[in-house]
């Protein structure tokens, strides 16, 4: 564990981002973490997102542990994104995100 920290310089938060950061890997687990959990309906909530952008987010987010994804056998095929445990522990984060999100919005717009 020290030597990966080290590859960040000796700073937790850049290990951190560097599994769940970028533009779209926070939304796509905040979907998720929120029943958002099939393909089609995390492409509709992130429309920026081409689908190769979407589909190598998610690769990566399993392969980092995050999220699991299930397939039904089914015609045409079920696919279900859902948190793992490790990804579990980030509900506290997307929670604190959001409130502050919300904050910012507020205080945004009594300046306006």
């Amino acid at each position: 564990m020290v030597k990966d920290i080290q590859e960040y310089g000796g700073c937790p938060v850049s290990a951190t981002l560097k599994v769940f950061g970028g533009k779209w890997k926070p939304l796509i687990l905040y979907f998720i973490s929120v029943d958002v959990n099939r393909f089609g309906q995390l492409q509709r909530m992130m429309p920026g997102c081409s689908k190769r952008m979407l589909t190598n987010q998610l690769r990566e987010l399993e392969g980092d542990g995050l999220i699991d994804r299930e397939v039904f056998a089914e015609v045409p095929p079920k696919v279900i994104y859902t948190l793992t445990s490790k990804g579990e522990s980030l509900r506290p984060i997307f929670r604190e995100l959001s409130n502050w999100g919300k904050m910012n919005l507020l205080h945004q717009s009594d300046k306006n």
